[in-house]
């Protein structure tokens, strides 16, 4: 494609499916070249615009059917005796009918000195039927058709599991005019800051905020997550996502090809066309493999009868069984559909992975390097302990301290007032409130002078004492201690902390029993709090009030010592060490670009749940391309071992190189079902 004039720049992903053209478009000479390779091109538009299951005849198919046939027939004609008038041009048919493709592929690469699989094959056919070998010439014909078709199956199973990302997205969106009216519009007409209807049981057409409702959606499409997501006015909402109960109107934040699953669909077909340490080591190795393997079959006809006076015959076919038995394919397939199954799973399950080479890192890990803030823990601080004093009930402090709280703008009022909602404490009015920046409130509630501070604000309190055990304890932990005061007297103490998510401590578990040797906590938060979290979350080592410079140096010791390292963070402020991980794996891609540009991996749910299940599926996809390869190499050493004693029969060669083709490929797309 690069050569046709006017293009610039061309880029084929095979396995996705997608070709990128630079340049001046001739689409008619750009469908010539397509059909040389046997690939039927069509624009993003054409195929947006034709259903998926129209797809016409299947001449290939059909093809392959009449080469079977023309063999069984043949082989039936000649065992009942009939003249070789009536059974040879049944394999003739059988040949031509099942190399057609190959043979047309093979005529296009030869001017180009391009001795691809094609041309291989094409001469080991056309070469078993000059030595009148016409039922192995058909047999190795039609076989290699039938491999062929699987493994375009296979493939195309693959490459539609990206597609299935894009799945089910509504191709209409339901639009509020400014009058009022509702009308449905292709989402390829919807304009940013349009308002947007979505019924129970809808799903959404594109990214947008909430203006109006209040619904649970389902989010799996794009974070993994199966349990409904509750989102009220103001929340960010993305496509594909599907409505539960309430009626929403979302103010459209994306266009249809820049909402967050369609960034996602983008991205895991760039991955796929970065290739990994493995994929490129095969492709260097099939590129000297392949010079060799011809001069190897030059040698195997040619040397015997030349130099030892041996027959031709039987050493020409063993030239053209080596031709078949030793070409790359499965080699070099081994490697590509192990990558994309893997990369499009992940995805489905909430993970993005942007290539090979990181797919390949994270399985060999052996230390984990975690953020605190919004990583480990919610990131936001929520009441811990509720410490009644002066036989005070802890019901009444907590509706006090809210009451007196909810005019605050303050996170640790906020955690107080929330607190109070989840217990479902009705708050009191208040009156002559006064803040003192910095320490706490003061007002009336009902009918009490209240005051809630630190305990500088309320230092001075003769029954501090009291309060003073329990504030150190609270201090230890690690958390903030606000102390409630009633008409001059303590009535307790309320400890707030930033809190372990509840998937923390199980995932930092999971990942142990997997053999992540040392994990550890980096935080710019002071100690006491750094040593609280490690135990709650079961984390072997933290380093606290670090900032980002001192974590990227913290992680550079640790690849020092373990080598191949992960950091975990939010992609915003621990970009740095991110980047300097072995693996960057950021947390929350779904609502954060940051993630989604800076990281090697993204966490679409902000949870670290989906973090073992990535260790463990690189490591699955890591044994799974190590095994392929050996077993198509294997296969290669065996075959040549049998074809030196004449062992090797051209039927049998084709199994052996499309066999294996066949086998390392579905051994490959098992990963697309691979579950924890």
């Amino acid at each position: 494609m690069a050569r046709l004039p006017g293009v610039t720049g061309a880029q084929l992903n095979p396995t996705a499916g997608k070709l990128v053209i630079e340049g001046a478009l001739d689409l008619d000479a750009i469908r010539t070249e397509g059909r040389k390779e046997n690939y039927r091109i069509q624009t993003a538009e054409e195929r947006r615009a034709v259903p998926q299951t129209e797809e016409g005849v299947d001449w290939e198919l059909l093809r392959t059917i009449a080469s079977g046939v023309g063999v069984a027939a043949g082989y039936a004609a000649e065992n009942l005796g009939a003249h070789s008038v009536v059974f040879m041009p049944l394999f003739i048919v059988a040949i031509v009918l099942g190399g057609w493709g190959n043979f047309r592929k093979a005529a296009f690469s030869l001017p180009k000195l391009d001795f691809n699989m094609s041309v291989l094959m094409s001469v080991a056919i056309l070469g078993a039927g000059a030595i009148g070998a016409w039922e192995e010439a058909a047999v190795v014909a039609f076989l290699f058709s039938a491999s062929e078709m699987l493994e375009s199956w296979t493939m195309e199973r693959a490459r539609r599991s990206i597609g299935d990302l894009m799945g089910g997205i509504p191709k209409i969106a339901r639009i509020q005019l400014p009058d009022g009216d509702i009308t449905e519009t292709a989402v390829e007409d919807v304009a940013v800051g349009d308002l947007m209807v979505v019924r129970p049981g809808e799903k959404l057409a594109l990214d947008g905020i909430i203006e109006s409702g209040a619904s649970s959606l389902d989010e799996a499409t794009i974070t993994g997550e199966s349990v409904p997501a509750e989102k009220t006015e103001g929340a960010e909402v993305f496509a594909g996502t599907l409505n539960g109960e309430g009626l929403l109107r979302v103010r459209v934040t994306r266009l249809v090809d820049d909402t967050t699953v369609a960034r996602i669909v983008h991205m895991v077909e760039e991955a796929q066309t970065k290739r990994a340490p493995s994929q490129a080591f095969v492709d260097k190795f099939a590129a000297v493999y392949t010079p060799v393997v011809l001069a190897l079959a030059a040698g195997v006809v040619l040397v015997p009868p030349l130099l030892f006076a041996q027959a031709w015959e039987p050493w020409i076919y063993r030239g053209l069984s080596l031709l078949i038995v030793s070409c790359p394919c499965a080699l070099v397939v081994s490697t590509p559909v192990s990558i994309v199954s893997a990369i499009s799973n992940a995805a489905k399950r909430g993970v993005l992975i942007k290539g090979g080479i990181h797919l390949e890192q994270l399985g060999a890990i052996r230390a984990i390097a975690f953020d605190k803030t919004g990583t480990l823990t919610e990131g936001r601080p929520s009441v811990t302990d509720v410490v009644p004093l002066s036989g005070a009930d802890e019901t009444r402090l907590l509706q006090l301290a809210a009451s007196l709280e909810c005019g605050s703008q303050h996170p640790l009022a906020a955690a107080i007032v929330r607190e109070a909602e989840a217990r479902s404490i009705a708050l009191l009015p208040i009156h002559e409130m006064q803040s003192l920046s910095g320490l706490g409130v003061k007002a009336a509630v009902d009918g009490h002078e209240m005051a809630v501070g630190s305990p500088r604000m309320l230092a001075d309190n003769t029954d501090f004492a009291h309060a003073d055990s329990a504030v150190k304890g609270l201090h230890r932990d690690g958390k903030t201690a606000v102390l409630v005061e009633r008409d001059g007297v303590l009535i307790g103490v309320i400890g707030i902390a930033d809190a372990v998510r509840d998937t923390s401590r199980d995932a930092v578990a999971a990942l142990k029993r997997m053999g992540i040797e040392h994990t550890i906590m980096l935080t710019g938060d002071n100690p006491a709090a750094a040593a609280a979290i490690t135990t709650q979350a079961g984390i072997d080592e933290f380093r606290a009030e670090l900032l980002p410079e001192a974590k990227l140096d913290a992680v550079t010791s640790l690849m020092g010592e373990y080598g191949q390292v992960a950091m975990v963070g939010d992609g915003v402020n621990d970009a740095p060490a991110l980047a300097t991980a072995t693996v960057g794996i950021a947390m929350g891609g779904a609502g954060t670009d940051t993630a989604l540009e800076t990281a090697d991996i993204a966490l679409m749910a902000d949870d670290l749940v989906q973090l073992p299940f990535a260790v463990g599926l690189s490591r699955a996809a890591l044994r799974t391309i190590k095994i392929n390869i050996a077993f198509a190499i294997g296969i290669k050493m065996l075959a040549l071992l049998l074809m030196f004693p004449g062992w090797l029969t051209l039927w049998m060669a084709i199994m052996a190189d499309m066999g294996a083709s066949i086998i390392v490929t579905v051994n490959g797309i098992r990963l697309l079902k691979w579950r924890q």
